[in-house]
């Protein structure tokens, strides 16, 4: 019952912290958010591994409760973790602590309403993370659309409805995508409930049918497709991915910490549970085009973040190009390819939030993020400078840090494929990518951070305080200690994604 200890306590905490006084709210909420950590690391410790939750594989920490029957299904309560989800769920807990710790500076209104919204949102994200029926696991996955939708449009910037009302369209509208697609692969099957492993093991038999005259095999490709479609806004990849730069921008910084740290990981988590691990014979007839879109969103996105003058804009693009890596080596359908993908998710979530936290600590002190407007940062604010500077070698994928870990696992398992065509060219033209992170990050820093101070500004600039360096230092040291240690998550990792692969094929 530790997964609905962990729901029931943060549904609480959130309560209890909206209920507080404003000048209670940061330090309860921040002391609130480190029970959730200590739950989530016990579950880890006491992990065994035990293969993938959907192909029959162990669940963990697996509870199972009937709720309703509709129509002749059944809903249930079910709730468990393997090692594809579990690592996603730590990452969770440890972000959310953090950027509740970074909002002490920017968030000065509204209080208890800003940090109860966040705790609701890690509620809802474990949620996601953790459900095994469709339509509690819906639930969880709509429900964090609506703190988000608030934290960007009450605590954003000049343009934050505008963001706000286009993140949640966007995203509400591949949901509903994705829904009626899965529903019409539901009532395709014999099946009498909504459970996942049940589903993903009923079209592992073949048990598919006709829908309404389509053929089976035909709804099945119609079905991945509209799925894709559904999961790749939230990822998201090009040409579905303009709602993030301006959603980032608007954002406050703890937002923009949990956007670009947990929820896009909500769209590569769906892809490999739904798509690649319920329709992996599908997966392998649209290999090329996922492909192609994969290699787009890396170096496209990297074009976009090189011509950026706002820093917050080059980390948003920056994630729609790491967001491309982890698609290619979910459709590589290698051990190492899947592997790898799944560690870059949780790789990807820990830079990208020190990125948006160290930009948000020096917009905090310069009231400014456009790269022009800033020079010799370096001397004035040295541990932030440092700590931003070593946050973009993690993304440039600098070795012992967590960013070449998961790119290089990547690259192996993409090169190597079988089951997508020229993949040594798809893995080249990827890791070409590389080349141009490097150029707009060492650009960027170049102009901001070093050569001699020219911000103009009616007051002095100086260090930064303690309580926004401290969450910094946690972030780097968790970057640095996967990039040593990968096998910390990437054992477990492997042996939830090794079935999909046997139950694919692609071994």
């Amino acid at each position: 019952m530790i997964i609905e200890a962990l729901l029931a306590f943060t549904f609480a905490a959130a309560l209890l912290v909206f209920a507080v006084p404003n000048k209670y709210a940061h330090k309860l909420a921040f002391g609130l958010s480190l029970v959730p950590i200590a739950g989530s690391l016990y579950m880890w410790s006491a992990f065994e591994t035990g293969g993938n939750a959907l192909t029959g594989g162990q669940i963990a920490f697996e509870t199972v409760a009937p709720w309703l029957e509709i129509a002749g299904y059944q809903l249930q309560w079910y709730v468990g973790v393997d090692g594809i989800s579990l690592p996603l769920v730590v990452l969770t807990t440890f972000l959310t602590a953090l950027a509740i710790m970074s909002a002490w500076t920017p968030i000065q209104d509204r209080q208890s309403q800003f940090y109860g919204l966040m705790l609701l949102m890690e509620a809802n994200l474990i949620g996601v993370f953790t459900a095994l029926d469709f339509f509690v696991w819906f639930i969880f996955w709509e429900a964090v659309l609506v703190p988000m939708y608030f934290l960007i449009g009450v605590w954003g910037g000049p343009r934050r409805k505008y963001a706000a009302i286009k993140f949640f369209v966007y995203t509400n509208i591949a949901s509903l995508v994705m829904f009626i697609a899965f529903m019409a692969l539901v009532f395709s099957l014999p099946v009498e409930t909504f459970g996942l492993p049940e589903i993903t093991q009923s079209l592992a038999a073949g048990e598919l049918t006709s829908f309404y005259g389509l053929p089976a095999d035909t709804l099945a490709l119609v079905v991945f497709a509209a799925m894709f479609v559904g999961f790749a806004v939230k990822v998201p990849v090009v040409p579905v991915h303009t709602w993030l730069p301006d959603a980032h921008v608007e954002a406050p910084t703890p937002a923009s910490v949990m956007l670009a740290g947990v929820l896009l990981k909500m769209g590569t988590y769906a892809l490999l549970r739904f798509n690649f691990t319920m329709l992996p014979e599908q997966a392998s007839v649209f290999a090329i085009p996922i492909g192609i879109i994969a290699v787009v969103s890396v170096i496209y996105g990297a074009m976009l973040a090189l011509a950026q003058t706002d820093l917050k804009r080059i980390v948003a693009y920056s994630s729609v190009s790491s967001m491309g890596y982890v698609i290619l080596g979910l459709i590589a359908f290698t051990e190492f390819g899947m592997g790898g993908a799944t560690f870059q998710m949780v790789a990807h979530g820990l830079i990208s939030g020190l990125m948006f936290m160290a930009v948000g600590v020096i917009y905090n002190a310069t009231h400014t993020r456009i790269v022009d407007d800033m020079s010799g940062l370096a001397d004035r604010m040295p541990v932030a400078v440092w700590i931003l500077v070593a946050g973009a070698f993690a993304y440039m994928g600098l070795p012992l840090m967590a960013g070449f870990a998961g790119e290089f696992f990547i690259f192996v398992g993409s090169f190597g494929s079988t089951a997508l065509p020229y993949a040594p060219v798809f893995t080249a033209l990827a890791m070409f990518g590389i080349v141009i992170v490097a150029g707009y990050l060492l650009l960027a820093m170049q102009k901001t951070l070093f050569g001699p101070f020219r911000l103009e500004t009616d007051y002095e600039l100086t260090r930064a305080p303690l309580h926004d360096i401290a969450p910094l230092v946690a972030l780097l040291g968790a970057i640095i200690l996967l990039g040593v240690a990968p096998s910390l998550f990437f054992d477990m990792i492997l042996d939830a994604t090794v079935p999909i692969l046997e139950l694919g094929g692609g071994l």
